[in-house]
């Protein structure tokens, strides 16, 4: 029998999916009830693609640039949003330079790691 992949959204309304029934595959044993979906299914596939490069990377985001062809921002953004669709939302700050600080410090730890080579910490220094 054909698998399919596991749709982590309703196709119709974009609403929670609930398992309905679980099958054995070497016996034949179903399972019914309501059972949810872990939280990593609920990502679009490109963002289950995503954690599994950063994974492999071991979370070393420049190795994720250098294999997906992107900046350091793409793969922090895609990270945040990942994180969002997870359910981990980052409370908004009030204090701009307080976010400033934030960042620099994140850019400054990326090269200290190695993450980062530093023309392109400077870049992205400038362009806050």
């Amino acid at each position: 029998m054909p698998r399919h992949r596991l749709p982590g959204r309703c196709p119709v309304c974009d609403g929670e999916l609930t398992v309905v029934r679980l099958r054995c595959e070497g016996c034949g044993t179903g399972v019914d009830g309501a059972f949810a979906l872990p939280r990593l299914a609920r990502l679009s596939p490109e963002q289950q693609e995503f954690v599994e490069i950063f994974l492999r990377a071991r979370g070393n985001i420049r190795e994720v640039e250098r294999e997906l062809g992107i900046s350091y921002p793409t793969v922090r953004n895609r990270l945040d949003a990942i994180l969002e669709a997870l359910g981990h939302r980052e409370e908004s700050r009030a204090d701009p330079a307080e976010d400033r600080a934030r960042r620099r410090r994140e850019i400054l730890d990326a090269l200290e790691r190695g993450e980062l080579t530093p023309e392109a910490a400077i870049r992205l220094l400038r362009e806050r």
